[in-house]
């Protein structure tokens, strides 16, 4: 924790730059939260008219303040924040939060003010919150420094950190209308000197707090936001809700991996490595929010449904399928006490149904015997208006069994104003009642995913020493050295936006045979003789692809033939596919065609790395072959992987299940495909010069007969190396 962020939360006294006479302006409104709020240190307000309000002094200028100051709240035009952060300076205030806006998100003449106060900020000692956001809010200490209208969010366990001012106030309403409280609330608005990452341990470590939440536009550290989130989630859940998911801006990529890999999957992925638990919407992070703080953790996924009508019981049924959590099988000690208490024409089976007519003890009875089932681990209560007897009251008798029960309990109120006594009933007993099967089963999704991590153990990764660094440390010194003597660069375009040089495909299987990865020897041939000839020594049939740094899917061109038999089909293949290949890309530089023996039968998947910006390198495994695009079988997994990683990143996809048989098709060997994934991600972690690296296909041959790369494409971009020469440039972190 950064001691110089502390006074943004226990400060001894708050100076307000701008606290405004005019009820209309934001200074105004920050002057009259921090009065009302409690806040029992001082509170000093300065505006150059002096004068009076809320019955304290107004100070002309900062220098005038009286000891304690060490937080100021800056509500001043933009052109006046700069002098106003020197006053803050010389009078020795080291924690400012700059609520004015017009910088970064107003146009170039903003970026240039905001670029001027980070530097005063920097210069001076000053830590900055902002600028254009609306601050900090605690409910324990208490401290409101925002303009937010009261009331504001209730007093809580929840922690709310946002890029987002106007999110800081929607989540303030909806969860008051949730009854879920609020511990912390942070805005941080241009984030141009305090990030996301720097606060985080400080909301996450106060004692008040009991789960965190975020609205994240970005994060400004990617691999020290996964390492701070990593180690706070193992002690509290962090609820991430991430804008930005449209693929609108996509990057052009060269490769199956980068076009695949875009900012989305990356995210999903740090998510996932940082234990970070994504909700889809703002009502999504709040219901499980409310479910982490209200509910005990189940010890499994299956569920029961208890309803008094069949057809939400089926819609619960379906919504709980669709979250991944089964339904239970209720023992026969179950079901035969619930048919001693209900009507013949029940259904004591899960769903359990017992009928419109139940009496709110009835609910109570039959949810106390569905909870004390040993296969039960949660219950999802669908309470319909019932017919003959108000909502409140059997909410009011469900409340008992649900606060005596360890297993969590949703309450599904599905109707409208007679559902009100009922609802204030449930959330004063902090019961999570919901409008929805679908927003329930979501929420029992997050409490059994967070029973899970929380039994995960932390797992090293895994990592191979029969490994040949200098090998590939040999390649990238080649590649420079051809590429400055020659004075050419394909200027190649990565997924990252880096410029690279594709290797050839020897020097790629160097590389990877480099790292323990079987690599089907593949030769060019600039001749049809040549191709014939090379053929007659690897052994047929041989397959055909055309050699061309500016193709990059053969297949669309006719630059790929299959099964060639003998040398006149090699040399007749050859040049008809590049006669072919020429016609469709005249622009292309043709070397020739690579010539490759063919692989036994087996399974087809891709392996792929790419050094994403944020948060380092990315791994993605999948369906192989021509469709890889099209199908889109792939997840992805932040490197360096543990064998538990990899196993789980193959398992996701249906290219990965497949593996293990399917119908006709027998099971390959899965161990080596994994192992794979490993060396690729040791690969990918040591050599941050490969920004793409892929495998497609990579052959997973009959199970205990190994894998074999066939179609290896890396992309190089040492440009440290190109500039200084240097072999320091090049050596693996």
């Amino acid at each position: 924790m950064d001691p110089s962020l502390l006074p943004f939360f226990s400060p001894s006294g708050v100076v307000i730059i701008g606290a405004s006479h005019d009820p209309s302006k934001l200074g105004h409104g920050v002057a009259r939260n921090m009065v009302a709020s409690g806040y029992r240190g001082a509170i000093h307000l300065v505006n150059p008219r002096g004068g009076r309000l809320f019955d304290r002094p107004v100070y002309a200028e900062v220098a005038l303040v009286p000891d304690p100051a060490d937080l100021a709240i800056l509500i001043v035009p933009a052109p006046a924040v700069p002098e106003a952060l020197r006053a803050c300076a010389s009078r020795g205030i080291r924690t400012a939060i700059v609520t004015s806006g017009g910088f970064r998100e107003a146009g170039p003449e903003g970026e240039a003010l905001e670029a001027e106060c980070v530097r005063i900020a920097r210069e001076s000692g000053v830590r900055l919150l902002g600028p254009n956001c609306i601050g900090v809010l605690d409910t324990h200490l208490p401290l409101d420094t925002t303009f937010l209208q009261p009331p504001g969010p209730l007093p809580g366990s929840v922690a709310f950190i946002s890029h987002s001012g106007a999110m800081c106030a929607v989540v303030a309403e909806q969860a008051r209308a949730l009854g879920l409280g609020i511990s912390r609330m942070v805005s941080l608005g241009n984030q141009a000197d305090v990030t996301e990452t720097e606060l985080l341990p400080l909301v996450a470590e106060d004692p008040d707090t009991r789960v965190v939440t975020l609205f994240l536009e970005g994060v400004a550290d990617g691999r020290r936001f996964v390492e701070e989130s990593r180690r706070i989630a193992r002690r509290k859940p962090i609820i991430a809700l991430k804008a930005g998911r449209s693929t609108g801006g996509q990057r052009a990529a060269a490769s199956h991996t980068g076009a695949l890999a875009g900012q989305e999957a990356a995210y999903a992925a740090a998510f996932h490595r940082a234990g970070v638990m994504r909700a889809g919407t703002i009502e999504e992070m709040l219901e499980w929010a409310r479910a982490l703080e209200w509910c005990p953790l189940p010890t499994g996924r299956s569920m029961a449904v208890l309803t008094n009508a069949g057809g939400p019981g089926v819609m619960a049924a379906d919504a709980l399928e669709a979250c991944g959590l089964p339904l239970a099988e209720l023992n026969q000690a179950t079901r035969s006490a619930l048919q001693g208490l209900l009507p013949a024409s029940a259904s004591v089976r899960n769903p359990v149904d017992i009928l419109a007519s139940a009496s709110p003890e009835m609910y109570a009875a039959c949810l106390r015997l569905v909870l004390s089932d040993p296969g039960v681990h949660g219950v999802l209560v669908m309470l319909p208006p019932p017919p003959m007897h108000p909502a409140g009251s059997v909410a009011e008798a469900l409340v008992g069994v649900v606060q005596a029960s360890a297993k969590p309990v949703m309450v599904v109120l599905m109707g409208g104003d007679s559902m009100r006594y009922a609802a204030e009933g449930l959330r004063a007993a902090r019961i999570p009642d919901c409008r929805s099967p679908e927003s329930a089963a979501s929420a029992l999704a997050a409490l059994a995913g967070r029973a899970e991590a929380l039994g995960r153990s932390e797992q090293p990764p895994a990592v191979f020493g029969n490994v040949r660094p200098e090998v590939v440390r040999e390649v990238i010194r080649e590649v420079i050295r051809d590429s400055m003597a020659d004075g050419t660069d394909t200027g190649t375009a990565s997924a990252t936006g880096a410029a690279g040089i594709w290797l050839a495909p020897d020097d790629a299987g160097r590389v990877l045979a480099a790292y323990g990865v079987p690599v089907r020897r593949i030769e060019l041939a600039r001749s049809a003789a040549e191709a014939a000839a090379l053929a007659c020594q690897m052994g047929f049939p041989v397959a055909l692809k055309v050699a061309s740094p500016q193709i990059t899917h053969k297949s669309d061109v006719g630059g790929v033939i299959l099964d060639l038999a003998d040398a006149a089909g090699v040399a007749s293949g050859f040049t008809t596919m590049l006669a072919r290949v020429r016609s469709a890309r005249p622009e292309a530089k043709i070397e020739g065609a690579f010539v490759q023996r063919m692989l036994p039968p087996g399974q087809d998947v891709i392996v792929g790395a790419l050094a994403d910006p944020q948060f380092g390198p990315l791994m993605m495994f999948g369906s192989g072959g021509v469709e890889v695009e099209g199908l889109r079988d792939t997840a992805f997994a932040l490197a360096p992987l543990s064998r538990p990683d990899a196993d789980a990143l193959v398992a996701s996809t249906w290219a990965g299940r497949r593996l293990c048989g399917y119908r006709s098709l027998p099971p390959a060997d899965r161990g080596a495909v994994i192992e794979v994934v490993l060396r690729l991600a040791q690969l990918a972690t040591d050599f941050p010069d490969f920004v793409e690296i892929e495998i497609n296909p990579l052959r997973a041959l009959p199970d205990g007969q190994g894998v074999v790369a066939v179609d290896v494409r890396i992309l190089a971009a040492p440009s440290s190396g190109r500039d200084s020469g240097r072999d320091d440039a090049i050596t693996p972190l």
